[in-house]
């Protein structure tokens, strides 16, 4: 187990290239099971989180071939229909092997996910959604055992959960019902950009969808797919964490270049409103995030696509631990997602979390302590805390981070930080 030590202070500035999406590239790998020919997908991050990704398929019987950033994928006829709980464990995200292998074989073991902790993250929707096509759902064991004898059945769902759509159950229903019979119709769809990015990939592959970025999608099932190339979205939450960075860190400012425009809206958006400055170059490829003279506080609100991501509301909440005045963070997709905080108060930090809702009044600074990582993005909000602090701040259980952050401490170097990842062992238990 690796720790993170960051020495605070040291200013960044420089150009950085945004990795691919971690939450696009998943799904999408996952698709792979949708053909026997072979795809080829680009700027794959490399990140445990597809790396355990990659290790599932191969146990499936898939050959997984990666070189710099590149996945090439073939799953022949004779895969295996049931899972590893040994890989599965690891990661969250790896229900969405089940719309794959349902439509590809019609039946699957697939266990029970795990994955970070942030509060409770249901499967209903997905269970829901396949049984609406269909197919046979049993929980035994740990495993959610499914078949559907007669094939999927295309039909209309609605995939509203009670914090809104599901991204990951808009992503298993759409791979589902691609080679299902007939046509579904997605209500309450997830608008996310790698909701879409999934639907252009499966497109290439010959699959008929139409809506992805609305709320309505529209599934025609055909016989089969076919291999293709795809290049992944970049990363608008790797984006979003260094434009906080370049607000709190930097004095010149950081240049983000391989970035969206249109996905970072919401981040940029606030970013301004609380008084720093963020220019995109025309294409929309690329922007130079520079602190403002004058910080103001603010307020978030956490929405599905295309309001604020909740994503992004740990890496804010250390922006505003140092911006003068009173901010409020409200997360609606997960209430419970506010462990980075106590955390924060470590370093120095003025916060009080309540039913949902933390209220931040800024200090002057912080210092360093040593803290834990206990979510991926309470992970980034730690190391943005700790480049911003004084001293040497030591951050334990970075693996969290390595989930979804591709080379962070290479890329952090590369600005002129000071920091450096080392063997942790003596992880203190700040729970005892």
């Amino acid at each position: 187990m690796d720790k993170l030590i960051v020495e605070g202070g040291h200013k960044l500035r420089g150009t950085l290239n945004i990795s691919g999406s971690k939450n696009a590239s998943l799904p999408i790998l996952a698709a792979a099971l949708l053909t026997d020919e072979p795809v080829r997908i680009s700027r794959v991050p490399d990140v445990s989180d597809t790396n355990y990704m990659l290790q599932i398929l191969s146990q499936l019987g898939a050959s997984v071939e990666r070189s710099s950033g590149t996945v090439r994928i073939e799953s022949p006829d004779g895969i295996s229909s049931s899972a590893s709980y040994d890989q599965v464990r690891k990661m969250r995200a790896s229900i969405c092997l089940l719309g794959p292998m349902m439509a590809r074989m019609h039946r699957c073991t697939l266990p029970l996910p795990g994955g970070c902790v942030i509060g409770d993250r249901p499967v209903d929707l997905h269970v829901r959604a396949i049984q609406a096509l269909g197919a046979r759902v049993r929980v035994k064991g740990g495993n959610l055992l499914i078949d559907a004898p007669n094939g999927l059945i295309g039909t209309t769902v609605d995939m509203r959960g009670d914090s809104g759509p599901t991204v990951l159950g808009t992503d298993n229903l759409m791979m589902a019902a691609v080679l299902a019979k007939g046509t579904t119709v997605i209500e309450s769809a997830a608008r996310e950009p790698e909701v879409v990015d999934l639907a252009d990939f499966l497109n290439k592959m010959g699959a008929r969808i139409e809506g992805a970025g609305s709320r309505t999608i529209t599934v025609h099932g055909v016989d089969k797919l076919h291999g293709c190339e795809h290049t992944v979205i970049p990363d608008r939450i790797e984006a979003g964490t260094f434009m906080v960075a370049a607000a709190m860190c930097s004095e010149e400012g950081l240049t983000l270049n391989r970035i969206c425009r249109k996905h970072l809206k919401a981040i940029a958006d606030l970013l301004v409103e609380c008084g720093h400055s963020v220019e995109f170059n025309e294409e929309g490829d690329s922007v130079v995030v520079k602190p403002g003279a004058h910080p103001r506080s603010g307020k978030i609100l956490t929405n599905p696509y295309p309001g604020y991501p909740t994503d992004m509301q740990a890496q804010m909440t250390a922006l505003f631990a140092i911006t003068p005045g009173i901010s409020v963070v409200r997360d609606t997709i997960f209430p419970q997602r506010f462990m980075h905080c106590s955390e924060l108060k470590r370093m120095g930090a003025n916060i009080k979390v309540d039913n949902g809702t933390a209220i931040i009044t800024g200090v002057e600074g912080l210092s360093a302590a040593p803290v834990m990582a206990s979510d991926l993005r309470a992970s980034a909000a730690l190391v943005l805390a700790a480049l911003a602090a004084e001293g040497t701040t030591e951050i334990h259980r970075l693996y969290h981070i390595d989930r979804g952050y591709e080379m962070l401490d290479e890329k952090l170097l590369s600005l002129g930080a000071r920091v450096r990842r080392v063997l942790d062992t003596e992880a203190p238990d700040f729970e005892s």
